[in-house]
């Protein structure tokens, strides 16, 4: 979330060619929120964000499975996003996507209904906005 909580920071993903939330694999890292901000960093360019959420920051704000369709070597598998609520720090803009991302952007709730409407994202979008007390989506 930007630091206003009007906007939210999504990634286009450059195999999958959909805007998604930032994120990555865990690669054995045990403590999944570490993941949830090293990633966010990394796919921004943006520091110091703060987790958010409900009486305990560790805990995640979304649970989302998925299906993966194969690609390449990899063969069609489940996907787990363990999803966190991050605040950006006031005066960070995002400094470019990744290497598995062509854009990084700020989307507000209205276009998030049109750039990512995939029901996970946007019931994702809706507990982002009741933790932090305002009117979700949907």
């Amino acid at each position: 979330m930007s630091p206003d909580h009007d906007r939210f920071l999504l990634t286009h993903h450059r195999k999958l060619d959909r805007w998604l939330q930032l994120g990555g694999h865990a690669d054995g890292e045990p403590e999944v929120h570490r993941v949830a901000l090293r990633e966010a960093t990394e796919e921004s360019g943006m520091y110091g964000f703060e987790l958010l959420h409900g009486p305990s920051p560790l805990m995640p704000l979304d649970l989302d499975v998925h299906r993966i369709p194969p690609h390449g070597d990899d063969p069609e598998h489940l996907h787990y996003d363990v999803r966190f609520l991050l605040r950006a720090r006031f005066g960070e803009e995002p400094r470019g996507a990744g290497d598995e991302a062509h854009d990084v952007r700020w989307f507000s709730i209205d276009e998030l209904e049109v750039v990512a409407p995939e029901a996970s994202i946007l019931r994702m979008g809706h507990k982002a906005r009741a933790v932090l007390g305002r009117r979700g989506v949907v």
